[in-house]
């Protein structure tokens, strides 16, 4: 996601009506800003640019070119969709692949420090950086960290001129308390990141040495073993009537670069083999395993719980932050819908097994299947905790830094930033006493899980 900049305080330096709008103009073109995400759009002569503010600066984002009625293509091949209502001051933007949109709201003209350079000093830099947390950040106080006294302790190891190198281990130094994925400061190819304490972060290594773990431990009996959308999904037949289906991304699924519509795809024609009719009607159970996962589009995980139920329900409702001195103020809650999908689906027992490398869109696709229609069982450990888009920004100096603003809410409300969805039956996950003595206890409780509420049905 990369149109999510900025702070609503611009609003208050703009002032005035919004300029009429002509019939003769497309009645997206304007200027535009964005409820919860601080964004300003301007939309002209078939260009959308973006721009992140703060209450300290104004920096010009990413940019596309219209390519057809409503709809903007950036240079990396993302479709934004923007479309107005009828009143024409009020509109809606849409990226290709997000489960939500975000609303957008005219005002009359870019806000003034837009219209001249942000100064690149260290300095300025730092202040970019407290300000885009401090307007931002939904999550200071639920970590037992004031942002005030951040400032206060590191802006005066910062002059003008401060090295690159002090400033990254500055910026780093302040977002380490956090201790949320979800928290990036980037200045090239160097990055500072890190998990929630006793996690660890799912990457092609860890991914590889825990898939030939499985295919040879777990596996070892199963029928039909298939790989698909680059080998991110996997799926076997169990002994017993069940199925095993290994998620380890919601990305990469039809090669680097895919549009979202390309991925989509390529998931159809995975789940078009896992969920056929004869196992639609036949599996007694599934176990879909999430324990490896590094996230990546909310919306491939919808996609997937819509060929779980026969029911429509609501997945999840998303909101923002959208007051840059309130962090308790939000945009009104969206909810994300699954409706059932069109042609077979599997709507018995399922076993969904999570632990501490459970990030981000797998997080999201765990939440979506808590109120799915029928019996789900969780098992294993707490995911990482971090299920918000990133709000990816940019510091005058070129360096950068991603944050989350979002949450997500089950229907009573609750979230799970920081302490990560818990399991109903906990489990060790792949540590290595588990791999010493070539143990899953997760994976073999939700075989049992699964036999047993197959023996109760009967």
């Amino acid at each position: 996601m990369r149109i999510v900049t900025a702070t609503a305080v611009v609003l208050a330096l703009a002032g005035g009506a919004a300029p009429a709008v002509t019939a003769q103009q497309p009645p997206t073109d304007g200027v535009w800003r964005m409820d919860g995400y601080g964004t300003v759009l301007s939309i002209r002569n078939g260009t959308l640019q973006e721009y992140e503010t703060t209450a300290v600066s104004c920096l010009a984002g990413d940019s596309a070119k219209r390519t057809g009625p409503g709809t903007y293509t950036m240079a990396d091949g993302t479709v934004l969709t923007v479309r107005a209502q009828e009143d024409r001051d009020h509109a809606s933007m849409r990226e290709a692949g997000d489960v939500g949109s975000r609303s957008l709201r005219r005002i009359p003209a870019l806000p003034d420090a837009c219209t001249s350079p942000t100064a690149k000093d260290s300095l300025t830099t730092f202040d970019v950086f407290w300000q885009t947390f401090g307007e931002n950040y939904p999550f200071f106080a639920s970590k037992g960290v004031d942002w005030n006294e951040v400032r206060d302790q590191h802006r005066a190891k910062v002059h003008a001129e401060t090295p690159r190198d002090e400033l990254f281990a500055v910026f780093s130094e302040m977002v380490k308390p956090l201790y949320d994925a979800h928290v990036v400061v980037k200045d090239g190819d160097r990055t500072f990141h890190q998990v929630r304490p006793g996690t660890v972060m799912p990457n092609g290594d860890l991914d590889a040495t825990v898939k030939q773990f499985i295919v040879e431990r777990d596996l070892k009996k199963a029928r039909n073993i298939q790989d698909f959308a680059h080998g991110r999904i996997t799926y076997a037949d169990l002994p017993g009537g069940q199925g095993y289906l290994r998620i380890s991304g919601f990305a990469g699924y039809a090669g680097k670069g895919a549009s979202y519509a390309a991925q989509s795809a390529e998931l159809d024609r995975a789940l078009d083999t896992v969920v056929s009719q004869e196992r639609a009607q036949s599996l007694k159970g599934l176990i879909i395993d999430l324990r490896i996962n590094g996230g990546g589009s909310d919306a491939l995980g919808i996609h997937i719980a819509e060929r779980l139920t026969d029911t429509p329900y609501v997945a999840y409702s998303k909101r923002a932050r959208n007051d840059p001195a309130d962090a308790t103020r939000h945009t009104r809650p969206e909810p994300v819908h699954v409706t059932p999908a069109q042609g077979p689906r599997y709507t018995g027992p399922v076993a969904v097994l999570t632990g501490g490398s459970t990030v981000s869109a797998g997080e999201t696709f765990a939440q979506a299947l808590m109120d799915r229609p029928g019996r789900t069982v969780r098992i294993g450990q707490p995911t990482q905790g971090v299920f918000s888009d990133f709000l990816v920004r940019k510091l005058p100096n070129g360096m950068s830094a991603w944050l989350p603003n979002e949450e997500f809410l089950t229907r009573s409300g609750r979230t799970f930033d920081g302490t990560g969805i818990p399991p109903h039956l906990t489990e060790p996950v792949f540590t290595e006493e588990e791999f010493g003595k070539k143990r899953d206890s997760a994976f073999d409780t939700a075989v049992n899980v699964l036999r047993n509420q197959g023996r109760s049905t009967n």
